[in-house]
């Protein structure tokens, strides 16, 4: 099966997209160039027939093949206690944040198992491999950034110690992703945390990007960055 799934993957290459996609992943040399609807598309056909034996079998040469295998997961049919085991075993396999944000995008039946899913992710903010770190900040921001765990996300977001560049974009990202849905929940932790200069300058920058946040707030949020070094 996944010397035919590897075959697959090849004949879909898409050179003018390979150098597009490489581009942005300048921590992979491994890209084939397959567009994303096109894994989908094929992850699902996986995801309806045996996908165990897929996941036992698959091959991880190409950063398709790990991105298809990350997909799958989040098609797939199964008890949640199941697809969080196949999750722990795949997590390991992420090496860049385009494989780690879209396999995190796809695990939508989060939505429904909340509370399971939250205390699955909190252990790998402690992780010391920083894709495992960003993976548990990247579902925190798509799935958890609501009243029930505001307070939470932004204590365990304040903890984080980790000097990798996509551990501090990630942070940045999901801090100002919480301003932008509870900006009064959000702005006394930016006013008072333990971020370094770097995150912390690159979430105010974030929110200032933002198309829902009004001139006159952006203004008020330019005014709180950091000049110097603590």
């Amino acid at each position: 099966m996944d010397k035919t799934i590897k075959e697959q993957l090849l004949g879909l290459a898409d050179a003018d997209y390979q150098k597009f996609s490489a581009a942005l992943i300048p921590t992979v040399d491994n890209v084939i160039g397959v567009r994303l609807p096109e894994l989908r598309k094929l992850a699902k056909t996986i995801a309806k027939g045996d996908w165990r034996a897929y996941l036992a079998r698959a091959e991880s040469d190409y950063f398709e093949e790990v991105m298809l295998q990350g997909m799958v997961l989040g098609y797939v049919k199964t008890e949640l206690e199941e697809i969080q085991h196949y999750i722990a075993d795949f997590i390991p396999k992420i090496d860049n944040w385009s494989v780690c944000d879209s396999f995190c995008t796809g695990l939508k039946f989060t939505i429904k198992n909340k509370e399971q899913m939250w205390d699955f992710i909190v252990p790998y903010l402690l992780s010391e491999k920083e894709y495992e770190i960003r993976f548990a900040v990247v579902m925190m921001l798509n799935f958890f950034i609501e009243e029930a765990y505001i307070n939470q996300i932004l204590q365990l977001l304040d903890k984080v110690r980790h000097e990798g560049y996509y551990v501090k974009m990630a942070v940045s990202w999901a801090l100002s992703m919480c301003y932008v849905k509870l900006p009064a929940a959000t702005i006394g932790y930016l006013r008072n945390n333990s971020l370094d200069d770097f995150t912390y300058n690159k979430a105010l920058q974030k929110i200032t990007e933002s198309y829902r946040v009004d001139p006159e707030t952006k203004n008020m949020i330019r005014g709180m960055k950091r000049s110097r070094k603590k």
